[in-house]
């Protein structure tokens, strides 16, 4: 099954990108559902047609959902939220402003995305192309089960074995009712649910193409998306260029307008390395209906195809060397001054501007000392050498190309998988 992401700045047409990639999908013969996960549903505005909560057929092997946040949220938040409204009850918080407090900001997003797993199980698809909520930060929010993979692992069976045992004692020293067995229950499902979404996202069948307009404000965020997506594991297939101005008959306005935008164009294909540009030319009226969108999918594509699977291996890769190995993490348009990096015991800590992404190292690293660091041609890479860590946690930071090793300290959490 091949999975497609769309992402992009508020406004720059990425519902309309996404709604004619997978109606040029199903005119080519496949199975495909295109779903949005973006609270401001609007792939029903795109088709021109109703859409529901449930795969609804637009045309021959097309079928659009608009998920329903709200229902996925009680279906996998209810048990946790429950116990959270209970505890503020007692507490004395009034009922509507404990619901509202006991609602995570972004959940429902994240939530949503749990819909696809479900897809991804039935096999009822060839390919499915996702609408997703403005910006990477769905995505970012996908870092989620990495940083509760620490505590599940190490902390969350003797906290639930120690609550079982001495529920009583607790409720009644504390003054608040202690979490059952049913709210442990959710918080594990909702973990594993999570990772299974992650690692489908981050797998050699899906991919993220980043939707933008010839604008500075826009290509500026394009970029960290890009930089982002990588840093947590996920494969940018490619970029569209969105409403660009055509050269012909322009006027003097339009022409100042082609002359900005050229200039940006040339921005982005300087921005992005090998990773194909698709331009889409801005039209007098907006594409709507299945028709009128894969004839724009088809001319945005101009005869590629669409559905080609990422290259390469990831963002993520270990290569081993005659001495040790060599971890590679393609962090595109960062330089050595931009990455932090940390090791702590098995963990390796690694931070670009205000994100940061903590990856327990796969099993043949974690017995290595960390040799150096350096950042080239927007990849990170680390060097490790065979002779065996000191005995009992270690911490040690590495920062980029000078391959120098300092000491700080990080907490880390667990990565359950590599892509």
């Amino acid at each position: 099954m091949r999975i497609l992401l769309f992402t992009g700045k508020g406004g720059v047409g990425k519902s309309t990108i996404a709604a004619g990639t997978a109606a040029l999908a199903a005119a080519g013969g496949h199975r495909t559902l295109v779903l949005s996960t973006d609270a401001a549903h609007s792939l029903a505005d795109a088709y021109g047609v109703p859409v529901g909560a449930e795969p609804t057929q637009v045309a021959d092997r097309l079928f659009v959902q608009q998920v329903d946040a709200q229902l996925r949220f009680q279906q996998s938040w209810a048990e946790i939220q429950g116990y959270l409204l209970s505890v503020l009850d007692v507490a004395g918080v009034d009922p509507v402003a404990a619901e509202e407090l006991t609602v995570i900001p972004g959940a429902e997003e994240v939530l949503a995305l749990l819909e696809l797993r479900l897809h991804a199980l039935s096999g009822a698809w060839d390919v499915v192309v996702v609408d997703c909520a403005p910006t990477a930060e769905t995505l970012r929010l996908l870092a989620l089960p990495e940083a509760l993979g620490w505590y599940m692992q190490r902390v969350f069976p003797a906290e639930r074995r120690i609550v079982k045992a001495l529920r009583p004692v607790l409720t009644r020293a504390a003054g608040v009712p202690m979490p059952a067995d049913d709210v442990f229950d959710a918080v594990e499902r909702l973990h594993a649910e999570l990772d299974e979404v992650r690692q489908l996202l981050s797998g050699p069948g899906s991919s993220v193409r980043i939707v933008l307009t010839p604008e500075s404000v826009v290509l500026a965020e394009a970029r960290r998306s890009h930089t982002t997506l990588s840093l947590y594991g996920y494969r940018v297939d490619g970029v569209v260029a969105n409403r660009v101005f055509p050269a012909e008959d322009a006027d003097d306005w339009r022409a100042g307008w082609v002359l900005a935008q050229d200039e940006v164009l040339a921005q982005v294909e300087q921005s992005f390395g090998d990773l194909p540009v698709w331009r889409s030319v801005y039209r007098p009226r907006e594409p709507i209906g299945v028709e009128a969108l894969t004839a724009l999918a088809r001319e945005v594509y101009a005869g590629t195809d669409p559905l080609a699977p990422p290259a390469g291996d990831g963002p993520f890769r270990v290569q081993r060397t005659a001495t040790g190995a060599v971890l590679h993490l393609a962090l595109p348009g960062v330089s050595r001054d931009d990455v932090d990096l940390a090791r702590n015991g098995e963990e390796l800590v690694v931070t670009v501007g205000s994100y940061r992404r903590l990856l327990t190292l796969p099993a043949g690293l974690a017995r290595f000392q960390v040799a150096g660091a350096r950042v080239v041609d927007g990849e990170l890479q680390v060097r490790f050498r065979e002779t065996p860590a000191a005995t009992g946690p270690t911490t040690e930071t590495t920062t980029d190309t000078t391959d120098t090793t300092d000491t700080a300290g990080t907490a880390g959490t667990a990565e359950r998988r590599h892509g």
